[in-house]
């Protein structure tokens, strides 16, 4: 059973940074899409960020040169660098590993 588990989320003051981080074993990341996707209050789920079996990255509008995705294929892992956090980034990280495996997600609260 594969089941991501993503960690370092928190609290952080507006202009702050966090990293996330996502791991999972069962399954080969290099050769799988992974995404960080955010669920704020009352909203629907969203991509952030994701970066394909090739390397190529994609990233929503709103964290474009903030936020950089990348992945340790060794460690099997896939992490989120969000710089210049906003109040409006506030919501909960899931990690989602190819189409089929989500993790429980991870809060992330900016303050103002």
């Amino acid at each position: 059973q594969v089941q991501p588990v993503e960690s370092g989320g928190g609290l952080v003051q507006a202009g702050g940074s966090l990293r996330l981080s996502c791991a999972a074993s069962g399954i080969i990341f290099s050769i799988n899409t992974l995404g960080w996707y955010r669920q704020a209050p009352g909203k629907q789920r969203e991509l952030v960020a994701a970066i394909t079996s090739g390397g190529l990255r994609n990233y929503a509008d709103s964290v474009k040169g903030r936020f950089t995705i990348s992945r340790d294929i060794a460690k099997n892992t896939v992490s989120l660098q969000m710089n210049s956090l906003k109040p409006e980034d506030t919501a909960v990280y899931y990690c989602r590993i190819a189409l089929n495996y989500w993790g429980k997600g991870t809060l992330v609260t900016v303050s103002s």
